[in-house]
């Protein structure tokens, strides 16, 4: 907990700052995701749609909110989507993830039997079990 008037301030600024950021960056995410995915699906992006997202993300890699070149890197993967409908051509679809493989198990390692009795792998019941 901040101790100082001032810290207690800048926790408070940085509060109002974060839910200001945490707004723009899910209103731009929102604006990409209607720009990918219209009401009308049958038409794939339309150029206004593009035209909102590209703008949000300008303005909000002018607060701050993002990196310049992460609205840019953004920018540039709505636009060529854009073109590629354009054109004609089948937007490009995220591949499905693979399952990892479950890594082989060796013959190498050393079996557990459960022959072995709990005196043998204690020293101190071995030692009991001596003396009794």
């Amino acid at each position: 907990m901040a101790n100082t008037r001032s810290a207690k301030k800048r926790v408070r600024a940085s509060v109002r700052k974060r839910n200001r950021n945490r707004a723009t960056r899910s209103a731009v995410k929102t604006l990409i995701t209607r720009a990918r995915r219209p009401a009308d699906s049958t038409a794939g992006l339309t150029s206004e749609e593009v035209r909102h997202a590209i703008s949000a993300l300008d303005k909000a890699a002018e607060k701050g909110v993002l990196h310049p070149n992460n609205a840019s890197r953004r920018k540039s993967r709505l636009m060529s989507a854009l073109s590629r409908i354009a054109l004609g051509e089948k937007p490009a679809q995220k591949a499905p993830a693979k399952k990892a493989a479950a890594p082989a198990k060796t013959a190498a390692a050393p079996a557990k039997t459960a022959a072995a009795p709990a005196a043998e792998k204690k020293p101190a019941a071995r030692a009991a079990k001596t003396k009794a």
